[in-house]
């Protein structure tokens, strides 16, 4: 795939795409939310050769244990605060997690929301 460049320019005359403005073809990566699937949409790629929609595969959070540690630092660490700069943001979130870290309980109990178990082999 070839990358593309942004100039800041404004162009004389509207183009026809924006592959036009872009130089070469768009690929769009979505999710699966229903907007993103509507007929309209679908017919619309379908009549452009320059673009192409790939579709990220189906989530399903309620098997990953990592989105229960995510849910625990938004609850907790992350929540009811105004992060000042980035760095702040960065740094409460290490903090939530080397805590997280010491506390098996907590891992564990995000494992075990999952269904899932690990087993020594």
């Amino acid at each position: 795939m070839r990358a593309y460049q942004f100039q800041s320019r404004v162009p004389t005359r509207p183009p026809t795409s924006c592959a036009a403005v872009l130089g070469g073809p768009i690929v769009l990566i979505w999710d699966n939310l229903d907007v993103h699937k509507a007929a309209g949409l679908r017919e619309f790629a379908a009549s452009r050769d320059w673009l192409t929609i790939y579709y990220l595969p189906p989530y399903a959070p309620d098997l990953n244990p990592v989105e229960g540690i995510w849910s625990l630092l938004r609850r907790g660490w992350l929540s009811n605060v105004a992060f000042s700069t980035p760095e702040h943001l960065v740094q409460r979130i290490r903090r939530g997690l080397r805590h997280i870290q010491y506390r098996s309980d907590l891992i564990d109990g995000c494992l075990a929301e999952t269904g899932l178990t690990i087993r020594s082999t």
